[in-house]
């Protein structure tokens, strides 16, 4: 058994324990039974779920917009551990998985979400122009080194690794990102105001619904275009970083995501799978990520999009419907 592996981009209540670098910082007040209801609210106020962006119909008349997007976090979840052993378990992602998932998308012909802790670019400078030369895919802010935000306990630091992020994202990719997702779903009680002070378009850290919604921010809409995510549609939580996770059973996944699939296409909403090329780019889980998109291009009617396109798509006067 593998020791001293960080956890990928679950949310953090699923999260095994964080290393003791990495601790969340005590900047966030507990509620607690003493708290007021004032207190109460403003504990919760930072980034909640505001007004339903789901529009009255997707694009050409479509009943669900579906979303593929990948975590490329590789040898960064291994960073408080960086042996040989363990890095090679993240080396994986980007020598072997991130060829093969483009190749997969090639097949079918659908785009996808690349999220990218900027030093993952610098240690596999490769994968970028792989991803980029398809001309239908996106590449969207990770993090620097896959870094704990809450665990960073200074807004300043904190400030200044998104800006890192950022500028060595557009560098890289000759175009600036316009989506972040948290590493491991970490948020600060700052970082939301960071994001939205860096003009994205949208976040996809969060999980308040199946489909997109503005973000509330302290009673006030942000702005902020916020496309959930779900551990259920997380492979890190099933398979593990070495088939230790939950459910390492690539036939018991795939019905997994199908049922989450089929709900929201009868909801007319959106789907979200969040993948990550070390742990879901092996041979076993492959070939069910290409069994379940062959299984949603049989139903009529559906949107693959990237996130951004999604995000442009809701946020268009007149898309949405009036929901509260």
């Amino acid at each position: 058994m593998m020791l001293g592996l960080l956890t990928a981009c679950s949310a953090p209540s699923a999260q095994p324990a964080q290393s003791s670098r990495e601790q969340p910082a005590a900047a966030a007040k507990p509620i607690t039974v003493d708290s007021t209801e004032e207190q109460i609210r403003q504990a919760v106020a930072t980034a909640r779920m505001g007004k339903k962006l789901t529009p009255r119909s997707w694009p050409n008349g479509a009943r669900i917009a579906v979303c593929l997007t990948f975590d490329v976090d590789n040898e960064l979840l291994q960073r408080a551990n960086p042996l040989p052993v363990p890095l090679s378990v993240g080396e994986y992602g980007a020598t072997t998985s991130v060829p093969r998932i483009l190749d997969v998308l090639d097949r079918h012909q659908v785009p996808a979400t690349f999220f990218m802790p900027a030093m993952s670019v610098m240690l596999h400078p490769e994968m970028v122009p792989a991803i980029v030369s398809r001309g239908r895919h996106e590449i969207g802010v990770h993090g620097w080194i896959h870094e704990f935000w809450p665990g960073i306990g200074d807004a300043a630091k904190e400030q200044r690794l998104l800006t890192q992020s950022i500028e060595y994202l557009t560098k890289a990719v000759g175009k600036r990102p316009v989506g972040v997702r948290a590493p491991s779903s970490g948020f600060s009680p700052q970082t939301f105001d960071l994001i939205r002070k860096a003009g994205f378009l949208y976040d996809s850290s969060l999980l308040a619904a199946d489909e997109p919604y503005e973000i509330m921010s302290n009673g006030q809409p942000s702005g902020v275009i916020e496309l959930p995510i779900s551990e259920v549609g997380n492979d890190y939580v099933y398979y593990g970083e070495t088939a230790n996770g939950a459910l390492p059973s690539p036939d018991a996944v795939f019905e997994i995501y199908k049922a989450e699939f089929d709900l929201g296409y009868q909801e007319r909403t959106m789907f979200i799978l969040t993948q990550h090329p070390h742990v879901g780019g092996r041979r076993s889980r492959i070939v069910q990520l290409d069994r379940l998109i062959t299984y949603i291009k049989s139903k009529p009617d559906v949107w693959f999009a990237t996130m951004e396109q999604v995000a442009r798509y809701v946020k268009q006067p007149g898309s949405r419907s009036e929901q509260p």
